[in-house]
């Protein structure tokens, strides 16, 4: 993969931005059950803070991708990556779970538009040659995201430093690191040259341009929905199910949560670059259909060693699909509208689908608190919705981007 530095470090702004961004979510899904107790509350109730944040995001998406369009993907990067730092560390100061739940919806407008803009200014400004297997490193900084969340979590979640045992407060605090990529960015990152040729020209506005692609933008928001199911389903409860299922402690909860997104991030950088070779639609098929023989051990398991086992490969087969879709969302967007639509598309999916937390919770708990069934149920039906769908799609790969058709 021949970049030039200048390259190397928009595809380092991108991931990183991405990857603290996802450390932020992925905090929470950690610390589920500690704020229950606090508000004297139950998990479904405090899980409904996943969906607001997933179904606020296709604002981001839209509000920070029209700046972007119109300004410029650098400048409303930073001012998005500042924005969902302040806002996730807002939440360490709720009085009560409904201020929490509006903050957290705050945050996912917030963090609705980093996928966008990073992945437009990564994707337009390297050569078409390098796109999958970039794009299989821009969608790892999710699972490296939430491994960090693991990490931390790990290390430092009930430790006492200086008399004071670090609770969930102080673990959303973290969220002002993020903040510290813009400097980078500033710094070092050129706008996008796809843009700045543009600027040249009159190009078509968001209304003409999805006039012309209504049925392509339709159809992608089905598939994301799916995606999302996929991703969030197979996650977010994730470590509820091995604290409260089966009482593993905070260590061995890291620890198997760290084993997962290492899988993760070797099914995004093995089929990113594979989607180069036999496709995007046939890389994302295949991940899905490893998913499906990977269940049994993920879900039904009952050893730390078998439960990682499965952990690793469900996330090589969810991440390895996501690898494709930066560089495949891309790919399917008209240039104009680049910095917004395809992030649209992918928070209208996760709007579909962010009810998709409470929703397991709650079959978990009408089954008997077997959250390993609900699990299994999700992870199942929707990767065989993903193989079905995924075949309909358009295949474009290696197409020239513009920001002008």
């Amino acid at each position: 993969m021949n970049l030039t530095v200048e390259q190397k470090k928009t595809v380092l702004a991108s991931f990183l931005g991405w990857t603290l961004d996802a450390f932020d979510f992925f905090l929470l899904t950690f610390l589920l059950t500690d704020i229950a107790s606090e508000f004297h509350t139950d998990v479904p109730a405090v899980s409904k803070a996943l969906f607001l944040t997933l179904a606020t995001r296709f604002i981001g998406a839209f509000f920070f991708g029209m700046l972007a369009d119109k300004y410029g993907r650098k400048p409303i990067l930073m001012l998005n990556i500042v924005s969902y730092s302040v806002i996730g560390a807002l939440a360490a100061f709720s009085p009560n779970l409904g201020i929490f739940l509006a903050l957290r919806a705050l945050f996912g407008i917030a963090m609705g538009g980093e996928w966008g803009l990073g992945s437009s200014l990564a994707m337009e400004s390297i050569p078409p040659s390098a796109r999958g297997f970039v794009s299989g490193i821009l969608q790892c900084g999710y699972p490296a995201g939430y491994l960090l969340a693991a990490v931390v979590y790990g290390l430092l979640y009930q430790q006492t430093i200086g008399g004071y045992t670090i609770g969930w407060r102080a673990m959303f605090l973290l969220s002002f690191v993020p903040a510290l990529i813009v400097l980078f960015i500033r710094s070092h990152v050129p706008e996008s040259p796809a843009f700045v040729e543009a600027r040249k020209s009159v190009r078509p506005g968001l209304l003409e341009t999805l006039q012309k692609h209504w049925g392509v933008a339709l159809y992608a928001v089905v598939l994301m929905m799916f995606f999302n199911f996929f991703s969030h389903g197979t996650q977010d409860l994730y470590p509820t199910f091995l604290k409260k299922q089966h009482g593993f402690d905070p260590h061995t909860v890291s620890w198997i949560t760290i084993v997962a997104n290492i899988g993760a991030i070797v099914g995004g950088l093995a089929f990113g670059a594979l989607s180069e070779r036999i496709g995007r639609v046939n890389a994302i098929t295949l991940a899905c259909l490893i998913a499906l023989p990977s269940i049994p051990l993920w879900a039904y398991s009952t050893t730390p060693f078998m439960l990682a086992i499965g952990a690793f490969v469900m996330q090589v087969a969810v991440q390895g699909a996501w690898g494709v879709i930066p560089v495949h969302l891309n790919e399917l967007s008209p240039g104009a509208v680049r910095a917004t639509l395809p992030g649209f598309i992918y928070q209208a999916g996760n709007l579909a689908a962010s009810y998709g937390g409470p929703y397991q919770a709650g079959i978990a708990e009408a089954a008997g608190g077997s959250y390993g069934y609900a699990l299994a149920l999700f992870a199942g039906v929707v990767a065989v919705c993903i193989i079905v769908v995924i075949r309909f799609s358009p295949e474009r790969r290696g197409q020239v981007m513009t920001v002008l058709g």
